[in-house]
């Protein structure tokens, strides 16, 4: 074994002891709390009476490797959390009803040394994962009788015994993720949209414009004919006034004639408050100006707070975010917003025309999106965006609380890869992209996925893809949870340890693997995972959603992707119209004092 080789499993050990002691406290505070009847009973628990646990008696525990695979969709992520419904709570649940594990240690995983090997998100899939613990395998139809007590989205494929030492997290050597998106997400923004019109200007003013529409060159016509044939049609067909608000309601200031803006007070940071057909935080409702006539993702932010913070200031922030210090709000907060926020969850009152003219312009444009064929020059350079991420990298930019100089920072990805053929679904042609990568930090490939994406839709130079890398941080935010899935763990390193031991008269044991479930695998993820990412996309413009709303953000974050690069992020925005009159009126003396700094600027 190298040395470099050794130093990475001495690391990786380092990482998996850090760990179970940051759970062991958690554990230790959640009993205290338990012991003391400050806390309810966990959700993920079951009680049993001391009387039913001495009826049972004790029988023989093995270490083994549970194979399962589960659709994300209503669940607050993988790991066991004591009032959230999880994927581990009810497999938890489910081992107990079973009897694969002992009503002793049901009201607590660790008992049963229950550890799981990759996290996922809230709202993630997978196809396949893979928790080691004790458990009674006595019954040879235990995965059947596990399944009964589950319902049909996650479903234990089989197990596999094993040493007594094995911990799924410590010794799986990689992991395969897959992310589906739709090829529209790969059009440029629309070119009355504010990052739309920064592009050009920026392209313009860098000397790059022949560069620019260059790397646009494939896709050059689409908005210009989805305005003629779709867009121009159905305006001309309202009234005058009412299309000039509509368009305006779209890609640029709050329209005149609805001054019904609400004025929402600052609210408990922890509280959720609707605004429009969003959930969002209060605390960045509090500080975000949200267009009236929003009736859903689209235009969920047309105005935020000035960005005020240097390039300096931000390469020492501990989040990889621009954040403006008075509010506390940053821009990676508020599209964290956009592509975790539910679907019509309310509305505000809007006149009745402007709303459905509103409604029906969406459902144009966004049916004009879907029917994009990708264009194989378009699909080449996602590939070659992609190779930029394999090989070790600092990867401090796509994750959260990470500092540029952070070791831990460092990844490495063994392959990316783009599927060579699109698919269609239900009149949307789709990507599949892969991610073969040994651990993966929080959130790391969604934002990912959108940084790819981002550079091949603005048109922005490949080599910035390098300079993500380097000590400057970058607002990227994290793609919608909807795509992603962990397609696999790979346990390469045991499994040749097992065979070697096998051949050298040892005893047998069964690889990790999902080979032998081939079938039910690809069955479960065609149902439970693939036909439920295409029902919500088609129920709720997921992607159309997310890029639409960043596209109106009038902030500079990520105007790195523009020609002028990563100082055009440093730039302060010209004032909004309602920012100029607000200076008009403090040059003639109408206003109050102490409005320097609290003029809102915009694009």
């Amino acid at each position: 074994m190298g040395q470099q080789e050794a130093g990475g499993r001495d690391e990786a050990r380092h990482r998996a002891d850090k760990r179970a002691r940051t759970e062991a406290t958690q554990e230790a505070i959640k009993r205290r709390k338990l012991d003391g009847g400050n806390e309810k009973f966990p959700a993920y628990a079951t009680q049993f009476s001391k009387e039913e646990i001495e009826a049972e008696g004790r029988k023989p525990k093995k270490k083994v490797a549970v194979m399962l695979g589960y659709a994300g969709s209503g669940y607050k992520g993988m790991q066991i959390n004591n009032d959230e419904k999880t994927i581990e709570g009810e497999l938890f649940k489910a081992l107990v009803a079973a009897g694969a594990i002992s009503k002793a240690n049901a009201d607590d995983p660790k008992k049963s040394s229950f550890v799981r090997c990759a996290r996922t998100d809230r709202g993630v899939h997978a196809a396949g994962n893979v928790i080691s613990l004790k458990m009674i395998i006595e019954d040879p139809d235990i995965v059947g009788k596990i399944n009964e007590h589950l319902p049909p989205q996650i479903r234990v494929w089989g197990y596999e015994q094993t040493k007594g030492s094995f911990s799924a997290y410590q010794l799986c050597d990689s992991r395969i993720y897959e992310y589906l998106i739709p090829t529209y997400c790969f059009l440029p923004p629309h070119p009355d949209s504010f990052l739309g019109k920064e592009l050009v200007n920026l392209a313009k003013e860098a000397g790059d414009s022949a560069g620019y529409e260059d790397r646009q060159h494939e896709v050059s016509e689409f908005w210009a004919e989805t305005e003629g044939k779709h867009v121009k049609p159905f305006l001309d067909g309202l009234d005058p006034e009412l299309s000039t608000e509509v368009h305006r309601a779209l890609y640029e200031e709050q329209p005149k004639t609805l001054d019904i803006q609400p004025q929402i007070e600052p609210a408990d940071t922890t509280e959720e408050v609707a605004s429009g057909a969003l959930t969002i935080p209060a605390k960045i409702q509090a500080t975000v100006e949200v267009p009236a006539v929003a009736t859903d993702h689209d235009q969920l932010v047309s105005e935020l707070p000035p960005e005020s913070t240097s390039g300096h200031e931000a390469a020492n922030t501990s989040d990889n975010v621009v954040s403006r210090p008075d509010s506390g709000i940053s821009f990676a907060e508020v599209a964290d917003a956009v592509a975790e926020a539910p679907k019509e969850t309310g509305q505000r009152p809007l006149l009745p025309d402007l709303e459905a003219a509103l409604k029906q312009l969406k459902s144009i444009i966004v049916t004009a999106k879907k029917a994009y064929r990708i264009h194989p020059t378009r699909l080449a350079r996602i590939r070659s965006v992609l190779n930029y991420y394999t090989g070790t990298r600092n990867f401090h930019n796509y994750t959260i609380g990470k500092l540029p100089r952070d070791p831990s920072a460092k990844r490495v990805i063994k392959t990316f890869t783009v599927s060579p053929n699109p698919i269609l679904i239900n009149n949307t042609e789709w990507l599949s992209l892969k991610v073969h990568g040994q651990s993966f930090m929080m959130h790391q490939i969604r934002k990912m996925v959108t940084m790819a994406t981002f550079i091949v839709r603005c048109g922005c130079p490949e080599e910035r893809m390098k300079e993500s890398y380097e000590f400057e941080k970058l607002t990227i935010p994290k793609a919608p949870s909807l795509g992603l899935l962990l397609e696999r763990p790979v346990f390469e390193t045991y499994n040749r340890d097992i065979k070697k031991e096998k051949d050298n008269g040892g005893i047998e044991r069964g690889e990790i693997g999902f080979e032998k479930f081939e079938k039910e695998v690809r069955e479960f993820k065609q149902r439970e995972i693939y036909e439920r990412i295409f029902r919500e996309e088609e129920r709720d413009d997921t992607f159309h959603s997310f890029f639409a709303s960043l596209d109106g953000v009038r902030r500079p974050d990520l105007l790195y992707l523009s020609s002028m690069g990563i100082p055009a992020t440093r730039r302060k925005m010209p004032a909004s119209a309602k920012a100029q009159e607000l200076i008009k009126e403090t040059a003639a003396g109408e206003s109050d004092e102490g409005s320097e700094g609290g003029v809102e600027q915009d694009g």
